[in-house]
């Protein structure tokens, strides 16, 4: 792929990637959640709702309740946008939606106490803009393998290992990827051996991140500039997951890179990458509040102001760090460039935020696929490739 330019691509259309050729392909998207993510899933939904290509796709939106409630979503895609810094959230309703639950069944179906079931028709392919544990590590992928339902994204490892960020770093290394130092504070570690952990962790210098270990959007990170506060960081981070990851701060500029999925088995393409500076207001790092809520604070470059051996560095990277965990369709690589020109992997996101105003699509828009063409790709990846083991 060029530096500066994105080649179109045009691969044909793929064999089955329209089960019945008498109608449309049937697209659920879903999303919502039980996880503390939940409003920016919903979020994301929002985007996609808007810019899915409606003349080429039936959708169908279900949203899954902050309690795990599946349920028939309202289509407008201006009701699930953030709004005066509030996140959206996903209603309960009457009704409980169920997928396809055995292989060789396609249909969605609604149940309500009291009334027959009804089904809203054949599903050909899930899109799951889920983040965090309950949706985007794999659970709700393996109910869709279960069932041979065709999905956007990365499949159950390659969710598993990419939302926890301990067994992540652990599969990058084993692929020579260049990463950080870190620690890791397991379940009930903090409190049953403190002096031992804060020994590990003192041994990383300062200043330190501390985070959840299988949780996204930065919620529960801290910056530690002193031991003295790791107690605090510890408790923050622990009230997201009981396994907390400890890494050492690098010095750098924070960039980012999108990949996607090869067509017909061809290598993934990484896209021109973009960087994220916190330009204003109270933040330490780039937090939940800097993602979401305070866009005026926050600079985003794309393409990121970078010499092009280091942009080529950068997107071969991110190909690698996609390749190692198996991720398939979509994944964000996070990554420090330092003054030397050292590139470090950070971390890989493989469900990330899909909002048009998204550092994904954005970056993607930068190298020649539009938001309603990179939706359009994504469902194309998914409904080519094979159920089953592959």
């Amino acid at each position: 792929m060029s530096n500066r330019s994105h080649a179109q691509h045009s691969a044909p259309e793929p064999a089955g990637a329209a089960p019945d050729p008498g109608r449309r392909p049937r697209v659920v998207v879903l999303f919502g959640g039980r996880s503390g993510e939940h409003g920016i899933s919903v979020a994301t939904a929002g985007g996609v709702l808007g810019a899915i290509d409606r003349d080429r796709y039936d959708v169908v939106p279900v949203g899954i309740t902050q309690d795990g409630q599946w349920v028939v979503a309202d289509d407008d895609a201006g009701r699930w946008a953030i709004t005066d810094g509030k996140v959206p959230e996903v209603p309960a309703a009457p009704g409980e939606v169920v997928l396809p639950l055995r292989a060789g069944s396609r249909d969605v179906r609604v149940i309500e106490a009291g009334r027959v079931p009804s089904v809203l028709g054949e599903v050909d392919v899930v899109f799951p803009l889920l983040h965090g544990p309950y949706g985007e590590d794999g659970t709700v992928q393996g109910l869709l393998e279960l069932a041979d339902v065709r999905y956007v994204g990365s499949g159950v490892l390659a969710s598993a290992v990419g939302m926890d960020k301990h067994f992540m770093k652990m599969v990058f290394a084993g692929h020579g990827l260049p990463i950080g130092r870190y620690t890791v504070i397991r379940p009930g570690e903090w409190d049953a051996r403190r002096e031992e952990v804060l020994s590990e962790v003192a041994a990383l210098g300062l200043p330190l991140f501390v985070k959840p270990a299988r949780a996204g959007s930065s919620l529960g990170v801290s910056r530690v500039d002193s031991l003295d506060a790791m107690d605090a960081a510890v408790r923050a981070a622990v009230e997201h997951d009981p396994k907390v990851m400890v890494e050492a701060g690098l010095e750098g500029r924070e960039i980012e890179c999108a990949v996607l999925g090869g067509r017909a088995g061809a290598r993934p393409r990484a896209s021109l990458p973009g960087e994220i500076a916190v330009t204003a207001g109270d933040h330490d790092f780039y937090d939940f509040e800097a993602k979401y809520l305070a866009e005026a604070d926050v600079e985003l470059s794309c393409p990121a102001n970078l010499p092009d051996h280091v942009i080529k560095e950068i997107q071969e990277v991110a190909i690698r760090a996609f390749e190692a965990v198996g991720a398939e369709g979509l994944a964000r690589v996070d990554v420090f460039v330092g003054a030397d020109e050292r590139v470090v992997v950070n971390e890989i996101n493989t469900m990330p935020g899909f909002t048009p105003f998204s550092m994904y699509p954005r970056m993607w828009a930068a190298s020649g696929i539009p938001y309603p063409e990179l939706i359009d790709e994504l469902i194309q990846l998914a409904l080519e490739r094979p159920v089953g083991l592959r």
